[in-house]
């Protein structure tokens, strides 16, 4: 099957850090910051939503690597912008750049790579 997924798409999604983001919440570290669990699901979901609407119904993508750097904190209530540009795609795999900024500066890159996967199909392949 074909997908409709080209080298240079992107997609940019914003956020306002709360609690729940935080490291003391998602037991990453004991500060009220913005976890780095918290900006690398940020940056996958920004990634997932540069290819969603481009795929055919029933089909999705999954991550399956990370390499990501988070460069500094960003306390609660500041806003964060991420965005994602896919700069490959090889047969189903799609290499993605992905940063992150604050109202101060650039907080994290890296790269992310997703898979496309009938997600019917997926799910029948890990039931147990």
């Amino acid at each position: 099957m074909e997908f409709n997924v080209r080298e240079g798409m992107t997609a940019a999604m914003e956020i306002y850090v709360t609690e729940n983001d935080t490291a003391i919440k998602l037991g990453s570290g004991n500060l009220r910051v913005l976890a780095t669990p918290a900006m690398i699901a940020l940056m996958e979901n920004t990634s997932k939503s540069s290819v969603d609407l481009h795929l055919p119904f029933g089909y999705t993508t999954v991550g399956i690597d990370l390499n990501i750097k988070h460069i500094k904190a960003s306390t609660v209530g500041m806003k964060i912008r991420c965005e994602a540009h896919l700069i490959k795609v090889e047969d189903k795999k799609l290499f993605f750049k992905v940063q992150a900024w604050d109202e101060t500066g650039k907080i994290g890159e890296g790269n992310h790579t997703r898979y496309i996967v009938n997600s019917e199909e997926f799910m029948k392949k890990i039931q147990l």
